[in-house]
């Protein structure tokens, strides 16, 4: 099977042991995650080949992250290695009414004075099949943008599927350009995104305008208008009861009609961060291997239910978890 090429920011991850404030902290738990990357690893997980692009520091830090991944078997062989830092980012769980909370700390990372030229993406994605991005690392640099922007370029014109998550992280957008004059260039290239009605908005200035009775499938009507490459706008919907429990369910739509998921609940959330990664990966893989869009998105849901569960930015769910969950059984039942 071909494989599946991510490209983003890793950033080390900091967090107080279980449910501890970082104020509280006398010592720190670390791992490593960054959005795509999620992607890259939960498919890889399930058996699916899977590739990262990004750039580290060439110390310690910078290779302990690429371990990481190695170990749940990401490809890593096209990391590039320079500058000077790691991006970390500090987090601690929420329980009940308490909000789970993060603090980044990556400003001037390797990520974000990587140089375009350092990556040869003919030779990246040869063997490649689809390409996933976010709106994160556009967000970063304007050399990161500038990466990702060759890197849907070359996968256009090797006939590679191209999706992305556009989310917009407004405290992101530092560097002297807003989202809005330079993302859409880049959706304009995708064949699948990740959007709702916020993002829609904030990026590209379409709301709602009472053609439908959905204002998402209004909204999607005209982003596809606008960039007719893109062939499905999927979305996920969350329900916060409270930090500990909340409820998932999705929605896809492919110019013709609105498709909506079952709704799973989660009643005990462990670790909600990577979640929408979780989503992305279940959602590909489906594509890749279910070829039905309804399959696909029960998929993704019982996925993206299941990482809630699990500690650390990556989906460590198997096949056979997932499964159970897409068939109605949340009891959590022994299995020996």
């Amino acid at each position: 099977m071909k494989k599946v090429v991510t490209f983003g920011e890793i950033m080390g991850r900091l967090s107080p042991p279980g449910y501890g404030r970082i104020v509280q902290a006398q010592s720190l738990n670390l791992t490593f995650g960054g959005g795509e990357a999620n992607v890259s690893a939960a498919l890889a997980h399930l058996g699916i080949p899977a590739a990262h692009v990004t750039k580290f520091p060439d110390h310690e830090m910078g290779h302990a992250a690429t371990s990481y991944f190695r170990k749940v078997g990401v490809d890593m062989q096209y990391v590039q290695y320079g500058g000077n830092r790691l991006g970390l980012y500090f987090t601690e769980f929420g329980a009940a009414m308490r909000p789970s909370k993060v603090v980044y700390d990556r400003a001037d990372s390797s990520f974000a004075h990587l140089d375009p030229k350092e990556f040869n993406w003919k030779e990246i994605l040869k063997d490649a099949q689809w390409f996933h991005w976010t709106g994160i690392s556009p967000a970063i640099s304007e050399s990161a943008a500038q990466a990702c922007k060759e890197a849907i370029k070359v996968a256009n014109d090797l006939g590679i599927t191209v999706s992305a998550d556009v989310n917009y992280r407004k405290n992101l957008w530092q560097y002297g350009k807003s989202v809005q004059e330079v993302m859409p260039d880049l959706i304009a290239g995708c064949d699948i995104i990740v959007c709702g009605k916020g993002d829609a908005e904030d990026i590209l200035n379409i709301v709602p305008d009472g053609s439908t009775k959905s204002g998402w499938e209004s909204v999607c009507k005209q982003i596809m208008v606008k960039f007719p490459r893109i062939k499905k706008i999927i979305n996920t919907k969350r329900g916060q009861i409270s930090a500990s429990q909340n409820t998932l369910s999705a929605t896809s739509f492919n110019g013709k009609q609105v498709l909506k998921s079952e709704t799973v609940e989660i009643s005990q959330i462990v670790d909600r961060i990577g979640g929408g990664d979780a989503f992305m990966a279940g959602y590909i893989y489906g594509n890749l291997i279910l070829k039905d869009e309804a399959q696909s998105l029960s998929f993704a849901v019982a996925a993206s239910a299941l990482k809630h569960t699990i500690e650390g930015d990556i989906n460590l769910a198997n096949l056979d978890e997932i499964e159970t969950v897409m068939k109605g059984d949340l009891t959590g039942r022994l299995k020996r």
